[in-house]
């Protein structure tokens, strides 16, 4: 296959990269940052990778680059979970989304012969947050600022199906793999200072790097699956569990929480990733039949952190 990308040189896409580059597809690689993105992609270990120079929320040649790509998988935007939510950060996380997922798909629009399908992250936010409720596939939307992001993410992917491309939104929960979340929270539990954030009875969605790679190539594959899914592990825990867990794993205690100020005081607004959460499951993937290698958080942590 050819398969275009944004988002190719982060957490998640860089991964998905090596899967593809590994199976012998051809990936083309949208990057803002050229120079950057030959560093992490070497021309001598990844042959099959092109590297096209993009500017996000603007319309120009690199659209040209989609034309005759079997797939897109959209997963740029800009991080949440960074620094406090100053009304030009929310501005800056919302356009990324909306103005960068609209941009790829004029660049659809545009192309001949188009790709088939377009796998496009969205969040777990989409569902607002809550303590009580369950959420899947079919529950209602937030009312929160995450919310509106993920609203309005999703209102930009759709229009892709007035040009006959399937389309697959994937609901991402928190990613673990060693950096992201993990590479925060490991330092804490290595000087034995380790513990639950905030009240610790918070929802954590999570989802393994490898299983949500996983399931972005099988969104690829298979043409029978379309519309949302919700990229979780079928077994969410509370954060207080997470965090005793980490310790097990670590061989270290976990013994010390992180009070709910001082997250507050370092992200303000954008703290409700941390201290907020919201109890999701993966109906749809599972009703595909995917299987998750990592259903566990314990099998998680431990092929994490070994």
């Amino acid at each position: 296959m050819k398969v275009a990308i944004t988002g190719a040189t982060g957490f998640v896409g860089s991964r998905l990269v090596e899967r593809l580059h590994a199976q012998g597809d051809q990936v083309l690689v949208f990057t803002r940052n050229s120079t950057s993105a030959q560093r992490v992609f070497p021309k001598e270990v990844y042959p099959n990778v092109e590297i096209v120079a993009y500017s996000p929320r603007e319309s120009g040649a690199w659209q040209n680059a989609i034309a005759g790509c079997d797939a897109v998988v959209n997963l740029a935007g800009e991080p949440i979970a960074e620094g406090r939510w100053t009304p030009q950060r929310k501005q800056e996380i919302f356009q990324s989304r909306q103005v960068g997922t609209q941009k790829i798909v004029e660049a659809i629009a545009k192309a001949n012969p188009k790709p088939k399908v377009l796998v496009n992250a969205s969040a777990i936010g989409y569902y607002g947050t809550s303590e009580t409720d369950t959420f899947d596939e079919s529950s209602s939307s937030g009312n929160d600022f995450l919310a509106e992001v993920c609203r309005a993410w999703e209102a930009e992917a759709q229009k892709v199906l007035d040009y006959g491309v399937r389309l697959v939104i994937l609901r991402l929960g928190i990613v673990l793999g060693m950096g992201g979340a993990i590479a925060r929270m490991v330092t804490p539990f290595k000087l034995f200072a380790g513990g639950p954030i905030g009240s610790g009875r918070q929802w954590f969605s999570w989802i393994h790097r490898d299983d949500l790679v996983s399931l972005i190539i099988t969104a690829i594959q298979r043409e029978d699956i379309q519309g949302v899914l919700n990229a979780t592990a079928p077994n969410p825990v509370r954060m207080a569990e997470f965090c005793r867990t980490m310790g097990e794993v670590m061989n270290r205690p976990s013994w010390l929480p992180v009070p709910a100020f001082a997250i507050e005081a370092l992200l303000g607004d954008g703290a409700i990733v941390v201290l907020e959460g919201q109890r999701v499951l993966p109906q749809r993937a599972q009703a595909y039949n995917f299987e998750f290698q990592y259903p566990h958080v314990k099998q998680a942590l431990a092929d994490i952190l070994s």
